[in-house]
């Protein structure tokens, strides 16, 4: 409430001061006797009304057409106080609605026409009777018409211009307005390319994170399903065959380090594409020095892939191959298979151990790791995965193929 009377603070401070004036003029002029009541009417009417201009232009408004039509109405002579109409033009025109801008518009003319008419009529009339002047009360009436047109321009003017200066801000304050909420949507598109940039770059940074552990997950798994198949290999050594046991832990050796370079070559730097990696046949060569038996069979001619999606070939065939060391008999041979018919398609098959306490292990690896990020590696360029289990025969095969396009092309 406190800030509200504070509002209007400017509003009553100017509308006393004109209420002051018209008091004054009302007090000091030469009037008829009973006419002194009339211009106090007429000197609060017009200082009430520049009093609602700013805040109420609309009351305003029609506070002054009330002011002026009953002055009319009743033959009170014009003061000289009702010049601070002209704030209630500016007024109208800079704060009111558009109702009350147009209204305002009209009125200008019409109240310059009223104010020669009350000229005509009463004030200079009024001033000739009291100067006893009836020649000169003559002389003005037989020059009406031309002094009823400069009463119409000046009038005109002198509510005209403070109405166009209204005018000029109004547009001034809006067009600023306008500049405003562009440069605040400019602010709120800019803001939401910078989100969505980082919402990519927080993408981009997640398909490295998971690229960069599904790479390590296939060179170390890999790895240590090797190794510890030839560590295994070779409790069963002959204790009377040293150079046997030297030429399994040279395997292991070589095995070790060959892991720990493609780790270290994983690592290098996540920003760059994978490293191209050795041959498929390197794959099936690093599993049957572990001790397994693999059968490898291609059919077809062999044709090159592009550098993605031999890297993708590579690491799939990378964990079937751990599957089948880690879940398969040492005593069945791993069947891996390659048909290059329109796509590239590889086929591992072997013979597991079922456990009754864990029947799905053997698919999927010790957390599932394994077959979803072949899935995603083969998705990703256009590819598929397919893993079926199948008991024939009291034995329980698992048999894992994926089919690689030949030519590079997402999903």
């Amino acid at each position: 409430m406190t800030t509200d009377w504070r509002a209007w603070v400017p509003d009553v401070t100017v509308a006393a001061v004109v209420a002051f004036l018209g008091l004054y003029e009302a007090a000091t002029a030469w009037v008829l006797p009973g006419s002194r009541v009339e211009l106090v009417f007429v000197a609060v009417g017009t200082a009430a009304a520049v009093g609602l201009s700013r805040r109420l232009p609309a009351a305003a408004l029609g506070l002054v057409w009330a002011v002026c039509g009953l002055q009319l109405l009743a033959g009170i002579d014009l003061m000289l106080v009702q010049v601070t109409i002209a704030a209630v033009a500016f007024g109208t025109a800079r704060w009111g609605s558009a109702a009350t801008v147009w209204l305002s518009a009209l009125s200008i003319p019409v109240a310059a026409m009223i104010v020669s008419v009350i000229i005509n009529s009463r004030g200079l009339g009024g001033l000739a009777d009291l100067a006893g002047n009836r020649g000169l009360l003559d002389t003005v009436r037989s020059l009406s018409m031309t002094w009823q047109l400069a009463a119409v321009v000046m009038g005109m003017a002198t509510l005209g211009a403070p109405w166009l200066v209204g005018l000029a801000l109004r547009f001034g304050d809006r067009a600023r307005t306008s500049q405003a909420s562009q440069e605040a949507a400019e602010e709120d598109a800019a803001r939401a390319v910078r989100e969505t940039e980082q919402a990519r770059e927080i993408a981009r940074l997640r398909e490295d994170q998971a690229r960069l552990a599904n790479d390590v997950h296939d060179v170390v798994g890999h790895s240590l399903a090797v190794i510890l198949a030839q560590a295994e290999s070779a409790q069963y050594l002959d204790d009377t065959d040293p150079q046997a046991l030297k030429d399994t832990m040279a395997k292991i050796a070589m095995s070790a380090r060959t892991s720990l370079r493609d780790v270290r070559q994983v690592l290098a730097d996540t920003k760059q594409p994978p490293a191209q990696p050795a041959g498929l046949d390197t794959l099936i060569d690093g599993v049957r020095a572990s001790g397994h038996e693999v059968v490898s069979t291609e059919i077809g001619a062999p044709r090159p892939l592009p550098p993605e999606l031999e890297v993708v070939a590579f690491r799939v065939l990378q964990e079937m191959l751990t599957n089948a060391i880690k879940h398969g008999r040492r005593d069945s041979p791993v069947h891996v298979e390659r048909h290059w018919e329109g796509e590239l398609r590889i086929e591992v098959r072997n013979v597991v151990d079922v456990s009754p306490f864990a029947p799905s292990s053997a698919s999927s690896g010790s957390d599932g790791a394994g077959l979803d990020g072949m899935r995603r590696r083969l998705e990703s360029v256009g590819g598929r995965l397919d893993v079926r289990r199948r008991d024939e025969d009291g034995r329980t095969t698992f048999t894992a193929t994926a089919w690689v396009p030949v030519r590079s092309g997402g999903a």
